[in-house]
Order: C-alpha cells, then sequence, then structure tokens
C-alpha cells in the first residue's frame, strides 16, 4: 500500500469527525465494489478478461486501503481514537458503512457488471479529478493515483458496452436491461448531506452536481454508441449514505469479515 502524508489541512476541530466520515464514504464505496469484482476470479468469460477483472478489483481494494489509512490517522491525530484499518473494515456493520447502494449488488451476469462498470467509471472519472484538487492534500494525493486507474477502467467499459450493446440481440437486451435496474440509483451519486456540504465549503470534499450534466452527456454518448438508450425513469432509490443498505451488503460483509472476528486480534 502506497504510504500517505498525514492530515495538513487546516480545519476546524468540530470538522474532523466529518473529514473521517466523508474518507470512510470514499472507502467503503471503493472496497465494497471491488470486492464485488473479485467475484468474477475464476468466473470471467474467458482468461483474458478472467484476469482484468481481478486486476480492477486489485486497483479498487488498494484505493480502498489507502482512504482507509488516511480515515485511520485522522482518528489519531485528530480524534485521538486510534483506530486501524482493520477496525474500520472488519470491525463495522452493515449500518456503519456509508457505501452507495449501486455498489454492493452482487455482480449478475457480465453485462450487468460491465453496465455498472460503465456508469461508475465516467463518474470516477469526473469525481476524483475534482478530488485532485481538495484542500487536504491527502485525498488529493490518492485522487491523483486513482484516476489514472480509472480512466484505463473506463476505457474498458466503454468497450464493453459498444460490443455488448451493438453485439447480438440477447447481449443488447441484457446490457439494455442492466442499465434500466442501475438507473434508479443514480441519483444518490449526485447528492450530499449537511456533512458533505461542510466540507465543499472548506474546499475539501467534493460537490457531484457540478458535474452531473457532463457525466450525463458522456453517459449518454456510450449507450447511443451502443445503440442503447437512455433510461427515462425518475425514480431515485437511496440510503446508502445514511447506512440503510439492501440485505445483499450484509451478506456481503458476513463473508468479508468472517476470519477477522472469528480470530481477533490475531496477527499474520
Amino acid at each position: 500500500m502506497p504510504q500517505t502524508e498525514k492530515t495538513a489541512v487546516t480545519l476546524d476541530p468540530s470538522m474532523a469527525d466529518g473529514l473521517m466520515s466523508y474518507t470512510l464514504r470514499l472507502a467503503d464505496d471503493a472496497l465494497v465494489l471491488g470486492h464485488r469484482l473479485s467475484e468474477w476470479v475464476s468466473n470471467g468469460p474467458f482468461l483474458e478478461e478472467d484476469i482484468a477483472l481481478a486486476n480492477t478489483a486489485l486497483d479498487y481494494i488498494g484505493r480502498a486501503r489507502m482512504f482507509y489509512g488516511h480515515a485511520a490517522q485522522i482518528s489519531t491525530d485528530m480524534l485521538a481514537c486510534q483506530k486501524t484499518e482493520d477496525d474500520l473494515v472488519y470491525l463495522r456493520n452493515e449500518r456503519e458503512y456509508q457505501n452507495h447502494l449501486i455498489v454492493e449488488f452482487p455482480i449478475g451476469d457480465f453485462a450487468f457488471t460491465m453496465a455498472r462498470q460503465l456508469l461508475i467509471d465516467t463518474y470516477s472519472v469526473h469525481y476524483l479529478d475534482a478530488l485532485k484538487k481538495s484542500a487536504d492534500p491527502t485525498l488529493a494525493a490518492i485522487a491523483e493515483k486513482a484516476i489514472k486507474e480509472s480512466r484505463y477502467h473506463l476505457r474498458r467499459s466503454q468497450d464493453w458496452i459498444l460490443r455488448l450493446g451493438d453485439g447480438t440481440d440477447e447481449s443488447h437486451r441484457r446490457v439494455q436491461t442492466a442499465i434500466n435496474e442501475l438507473w434508479d440509483y443514480i441519483e444518490a451519486l449526485f447528492e450530499v448531506d449537511a456533512l458533505e456540504l461542510g466540507l465543499i465549503e472548506q474546499g475539501i470534499a467534493v460537490n457531484p452536481a457540478a458535474f452531473k450534466a457532463t457525466w450525463l452527456a458522456d453517459i449518454t454518448a456510450s449507450l447511443e454508441q451502443a445503440t442503447l438508450s437512455v433510461p427515462t425513469t425518475d425514480n431515485a432509490i437511496r440510503g446508502g449514505r445514511q447506512g440503510y443498505h439492501t440485505e445483499n451488503l450484509g451478506h456481503l460483509l458476513t463473508e468479508l469479515q468472517f476470519v477477522h472476528r472469528s480470530y481477533p486480534d490475531c496477527q499474520w
């Protein structure tokens, strides 16, 4: 794991909890999606894609470790509660996780995974580009590294959506169905709460509403090129940032945390 610098941003002490929570949200998104992508290992449609999905999963998990490491440093330096990465990953339950709902769904078929990746990869490129300008130098440094990976991920997902959407009738149907199913969870990606608003005002957090129109234009171009349609539903299912999740996250965490909870304080 790359070493991250200690927090150097001048921050109102009353916002320290918010900064830690914000960092954990970014970490949770990356960890949960990375775990989901890892489920393709040995299940990919062919060997090269099996390896590519594994590498993408590792990118997300590596990104999560950097965010968790920063959150742990904040807990030590600013909150005097000395949490470790392992504490933050393995000893929180699903109500304490704050990831977006869209990342926690099972991988489904290959079309579902690649549809989700297109939506998330496009979002990540815009989000990380903004996070590079964060007043928190550690968040900015993580974004600087992670955006390079996300740009590569986006090229892959765009290519696959084009191949699937403009492929056979069956591949077209599957990927359009996946886009339709995922669309209800998109609006939550662009919403911010009071916690994030406070950090946005200090130049630390990203306001995704600022690039929502650009994101939609990019997604529309990708889908139209693949002969796919942009859903017209205005449904908005939310709750992940407030700790309200689908049953899928509980099952994921049971698997993820089993060994650590079975052998507490074990040193590897």
